[in-house]
């Protein structure tokens, strides 16, 4: 149950729009609802702050609407992953707001504004490999991050991803995607001072195992700070890059409240003394 759907009940509670018993009906569903086929965790959002993700491949069209159906009533922005054409229209039968994103292959379901803050870049290393990395942009996206995308600089044309330094200088933290050996996350990862995540893809030739050559190139990266999720796994790059990054603002805004006194008056304290 979303965090913002409580404050709401709550508020409705204190203003007498609502009755303690229909308020405490409407909790009763905590912390899961049980569908037969799926057991709706709703409670994950105040736990973790983001709403369970629906993973659409495997599920059939009936299921995935039952999902989406209960969710809606309490979740906004729910992702559903994996989604094809087909499983996007047959959401879209159940409910109006959502909106799909067709490279990444996500739907978003009762999709609302949020403030994106901090900064994510998303760099990958060849046009073969933007379906993934836009799942993990899309991913980080709508889990309220900014997300700096910089696409087609893999190491077979260095100067392409040394042109965007800058940028990279700026993330909080930068998610990396790359099939073939998986170099760029290595390159990266010794340009940057934030934590970076690779994403290797199935993208390559025979050699290239349907993505364990990246994998493996990534796991043994020369490289400090470079983590790696499993082939392929845009959004699970997402959702940690988000976790990362969000840290980063807290502990900015943080410093900023409690930052020490200025240059100003400690020449103004040294004086006196």
């Amino acid at each position: 149950m979303d965090s913002k759907y409580i404050k709401d009940l709550l508020k409705q509670v204190q203003s007498g729009r609502m009755d303690l018993d229909a308020a405490m009906h409407k909790l009763k569903r905590l912390p899961f609802e049980d569908l037969g086929y799926a057991r709706i965790d709703n409670h994950r959002c105040i736990r973790t702050g983001v709403p369970e993700v629906i993973y659409c491949e495997g599920k059939t069209i009936p299921q995935i609407q039952g999902i989406v159906k209960r969710m809606s009533r309490h979740h906004y922005n729910i992702l559903g992953t994996r989604a094809s054409h087909e499983v996007f229209e047959g959401i879209q039968e159940v409910m109006e707001k959502c909106q799909y994103y067709e490279t990444a292959r996500i739907v978003v379901i009762n999709p609302q504004p949020e403030e994106k803050v901090g900064n994510i870049a998303v760099v990958c290393a060849g046009t073969s490999d933007i379906p993934v990395t836009e799942e993990a942009a899309v991913t980080a996206e709508m889990l309220g991050n900014r997300v700096v995308r910089i696409y087609d600089v893999g190491v077979a044309g260095i100067h392409r991803v040394l042109d965007a330094r800058e940028e990279l200088f700026q993330a909080n933290v930068a998610i990396v995607v790359a099939g073939m050996e998986g170099a760029l996350a290595s390159v990266v990862g010794g340009l940057v001072s934030c934590p970076v995540i690779g994403v290797p893809t199935s993208i390559g030739y025979g050699a290239s195992f349907g993505g364990i050559a990246a994998l493996l190139s990534m796991l043994n990266s020369c490289a400090s700070g470079v983590s790696v999720v499993n082939i392929d796994n845009g959004f699970g790059a997402g959702y940690q890059a988000s976790l990362i990054n969000k840290i980063a603002v807290r502990g900015a805004s943080e410093e900023s409240v409690h930052e020490p006194v200025g240059s100003e008056s400690k020449i103004s304290l040294s004086e006196a003394s």
